[in-house]
Order: C-alpha cells, then sequence, then structure tokens
C-alpha cells in the first residue's frame, strides 16, 4: 500500500520579535522526530524552500499593523486547513499594541525622516480580529512543551491538553515562596495562565503576565490586591498593558485602572 501524505505545516510571521518561531526552531531533537509526521512545507525562519499549499496546519505569529498584513492574513486562512495563533502577539496584540492607546500619526513623525513612506495602521489586533482561529497558544514566547503537544494532539486528532490554572499553582509545585506574601511584590500571578514555569516568582520577582489571562481570572480583586499593595493606577495600567493589551480580561482591567485614575 502506498504510504499516505504527511500533512502539510507551515509557519507564518506577521508583526512580531520572532520569538515564538525560535521556539519552534528551540524543539531541536524533538523537531526533527516532527519532521518524519508533518512536511514543513512553508517556514521561511528555517528555510527557503518552499511547497506551494493548501496546508493541513499553520502556525501564525504575529499581529496585524499594516494594511499588507490585512491582506495576507486573509490568504493565509484561505490556504489553512486549520489555523492556530502562537504568542502575544498573534493573541492578544502584542507589546506593539500599545500603539492602540496613543497617537500613531505623533509616533510616526518622531520616529521617521520620511514618515509619508510608512504604510501602517493605527492599531496592532490579534489575528482573531480578521480571520477565524482554530486554536490560540498563549505565550511571550510560547511554552515549547506546549507547542508539542499542540502538534501532537492534531496529529492524534484529539484537544490538546494544555493548563488552564494560574501560575500561581506554578509556583506550588516548585516550592516556591510566594513574592505577595513574603516580600509584598506585585505580581499577576493569580490571573496568569500557567506554561512559563513560574520563571519571574522562582527568581523572586513578580509575575508579568506574558502568558496571558487564565480561564476564569478574577479581575476585580486583582485590581483591589495591586492598590492594598500600593499601586497607583497608572502603574497598575501598565502592568496590564505589557504583553497582552488586548487579552479581554487584561484590556478591562486597564480600563478600569484608566478610571480610576480619572476619579
Amino acid at each position: 500500500m502506498p504510504t499516505p501524505p504527511r500533512p502539510k505545516l507551515a509557519v507564518w510571521k506577521f508583526a512580531s520579535c520572532d520569538g515564538c518561531q525560535l521556539s519552534v526552531l528551540d524543539c531541536e531533537d524533538e523537531l526533527l522526530a516532527l519532521a518524519d509526521k508533518v512536511e514543513i512545507a512553508n517556514f521561511r525562519e528555517a528555510s527557503s524552500a518552499v511547497i506551494d499549499g493548501p496546508y493541513d496546519l499553520s502556525l501564525v505569529e504575529g499581529s496585524v499593523t499594516t494594511p499588507e498584513d490585512e491582506r495576507r492574513i486573509k490568504e493565509v486562512r484561505a490556504q489553512s486547513r486549520v489555523l492556530v495563533t502562537i504568542g502575544a502577539c498573534a493573541t492578544a496584540g502584542g507589546i506593539q499594541g500599545l500603539r492602540n492607546f496613543a497617537d500613531v500619526d505623533e509616533y510616526r513623525r518622531v520616529v521617521y525622516a520620511h514618515p509619508e513612506y510608512i504604510q501602517t495602521l493605527a492599531t496592532s489586533t490579534p489575528i482573531a480580529d480578521h480571520v477565524p482561529v482554530d486554536f490560540e497558544l498563549r505565550g511571550c514566547p510560547i511554552s515549547k512543551a506546549q507547542l508539542l503537544e499542540l502538534i501532537s494532539a492534531y496529529l492524534g486528532g484529539r484537544a490538546p491538553n494544555l493548563p488552564n490554572e494560574s501560575v500561581c499553582i506554578e509556583c506550588k509545585r516548585r516550592g516556591n515562596v510566594c513574592v505577595v506574601v513574603a516580600k509584598g511584590t506585585p505580581c499577576l500571578g493569580p490571573v496568569t495562565q500557567a506554561g512559563c514555569g513560574a520563571i519571574c516568582p522562582s527568581f523572586h520577582r513578580g509575575c508579568y503576565g506574558c502568558f496571558g489571562p487564565q480561564g476564569s481570572p478574577n479581575v476585580p480583586s486583582m485590581l483591589r490586591h495591586l492598590h492594598d499593595l500600593g499601586m497607583a493606577p497608572p502603574a497598575v495600567q501598565r502592568v496590564f498593558r505589557t504583553f497582552n493589551p488586548l487579552a479581554p480580561a487584561f484590556k478591562s482591567a486597564s480600563e478600569a485602572a484608566t478610571s480610576d485614575e480619572e476619579r
């Protein structure tokens, strides 16, 4: 019997730092094993060789920030049977989403000698704002283990088994002393999705929310807690607008902090 063709995998870049694509390359030995199961058909970070679509699985890194991005993401969606967004930029606008709260024309005028040549949008938006997305893999950058689980689940025809708990659970597993309780350090761990392995609290720093909101974050309680720790409204607004500014729970938290400042 002829061997059935391997599923075609494509990896696409939009506005981003490439960190999530590097996480794919960082799989190293696992990536070699994966190459036996899928055909890596389009991955410009890894190879200039490109096999035409359609593609069975597309991984999309980055946010939509230009008119060209708006056009291209629709082409990617049309060529992809399953489309997965990877990383904070693709799922929640990324750090460049800070432009959404500022004057982009002023940025363009200050930064570029000839701003008339710069084609950009006033906003940085998640991929899901423009096309249907089948699954979101969060993180800044994404977790290698979560990526491998996602692809394994796709190949096995099952739902991926990914955490929906908070970073606090990861701290407990690592035996970390809580930085909030021990030192009064502001920390977004209670409202942030697990996946990083609690890196920052493990080095005695508060969580910065790189993986975005967990499944059911208690944002009002978190806002009161940060206020009780002495954080002023502008500081609270800033921590929720860092990596995942357009994730609905974090966006609402930053807007609530803005309202507190105005009062």
